[in-house]
């Protein structure tokens, strides 16, 4: 549907702008007029469909998505605002006032719409699904059937900002490591490719056995420096199969199995999806998503099909009236503590509680983990590039070594 903006005048003849979602520019005006608006200038504008949000390569919106801290602190606001006792509607309407990315400003245009057809919010929301997520919809959802929208967007918000707040974190312990294997890789890409032919050049002209380290050397340089693009092609390849093969039900299984059962990734990756599961459900249950109901949100967004699987079955076992834990007990990828926190949340009936607790546990623990793993990286790259360096040295001295004692 188009969306429009406009300029116009509201009944005490003080100015107004805004945009509109319309058929036509016609249905604009009278949307606009039968709201005490009566628009001077109106132009069509971008409209957002769901296939153009979803699409990370649209010409249009390739630069311009909504991103996550954008959400949530939309989400924050519009909570603040209905908690303060305006309407929905008003509360839309103030907060697409105030937002700045173009994308997420239509969209809420068009939510807000659909919010005075009388349909409600969650329902709204659910036709852009690619922005807001399922946990989004349902928490919402909750929120509305319990008529405490404020405090479930609330908590939204905040649960938006730590998930921001976390990844932004182990980004920002990852940025430096990853720069400097990058420049290090480059610079001695260089060095062998092509500063090291011109020195290893003269040990060629003077037709004389070479040792093995200056062979090898001279042997790498040469290959680096012809085939170079060959390197290139390869690494395309291989990412693409990579990517092809995780696409397929088998290969993605096998993926995930290697990622969980790695010597230190593997630590890693389990401690970060039992967070993300811990903090997901205890969110949802925590604004009145039934436990099952919950659990299938949760099985969408975990991103592992091995711990999917896990999900799946705990809820077959829920129904047959087993509980959470001892059905997760039976999953080595859930760690014993865990599934003891949750159980003691189960019998204290405050089980809401007891995830957050968990998910704050190994949040904590995959932070300073990511922190201890870099710190480590930082010396294993230095002591790599310095034996490669060391090598390069050794292979252009060793001739000039041997040169000078048959000059003795």
């Amino acid at each position: 549907m188009p969306v429009y903006e406009y300029s116009a005048l509201d009944r005490a003849g003080r100015k107004k702008n805004g945009i509109i979602d319309a058929d036509s520019p016609v249905t604009a005006r009278q949307k606009l007029r039968s709201s005490g608006i009566f628009p001077v200038e109106m132009k069509e504008s971008l409209s957002v469909s769901k296939e153009q949000v979803s699409s990370s390569f649209s010409q249009s919106f390739l630069f311009r998505r909504v991103k996550p801290a954008e959400l949530s602190a939309s989400t924050r606001q519009i909570s603040i605002l209905i908690g303060a006792g305006v309407t929905l509607v008003e509360s839309l309407d103030a907060l697409i006032r105030q937002v700045a990315n173009p994308v997420l400003k239509k969209i809420l245009v068009q939510v807000k719409e659909s919010v005075n057809q009388g349909n409600s919010l969650a329902s709204s929301l659910s036709q852009h699904p690619k922005v807001f997520s399922q946990i989004y919809i349902n928490m919402v959802r909750a929120g509305e059937a319990s008529g405490s929208l404020d405090l479930v967007l609330d908590r939204l918000a905040e649960f938006s900002e730590r998930q921001v707040a976390l990844k932004g974190r182990l980004k920002a312990a990852l940025a430096y490591p990853v720069l400097m294997s990058v420049i290090g890789f480059l610079v001695l890409f260089f060095l062998i490719a092509f500063i090291v032919p011109n020195i290893t050049k003269i040990f060629s002209e003077m037709q004389q056995v070479l040792p093995l380290p200056t062979l090898l050397l001279i042997s790498a340089s040469n290959f680096l420096k012809s085939f170079w693009w060959l390197l290139l092609i390869c690494l395309a390849c291989g990412t693409f199969l990579m990517k092809k093969v995780i696409t397929k039900p088998k290969g993605r299984a096998m993926w995930d199995r290697i990622k969980l059962s790695s010597p230190i990734i593997g630590t890693l990756t389990t401690k970060m999806a039992v967070a993300r599961f811990s903090r997901t459900l205890g969110t949802l249950l925590q604004n009145g998503v039934p436990l099952l109901s919950a659990l299938q949100i949760v099985r969408n967004i975990v991103n592992n099909i091995l711990i999917g699987k896990v999900i799946d079955d705990a809820i077959e076992e829920i129904r047959t009236g087993k509980t959470l834990a001892a059905s997760l007990g039976r999953s080595r990828w859930f760690p014993p503590v865990a599934v003891q926190m949750i159980s003691v949340g189960e019998q204290s009936g405050e089980l809401e509680n007891m995830l957050n607790r968990v998910a704050d546990i190994y949040e904590r623990e995959v932070e300073s983990q990511t922190l201890a793993m870099t710190s480590m990286l930082e010396p294993v790259m230095i002591l790599v590039m310095g034996l490669v360096v060391g090598f390069v040295v050794i292979s252009i001295l060793l001739p000039i070594f041997e040169m000078n004692q048959m000059i003795r």
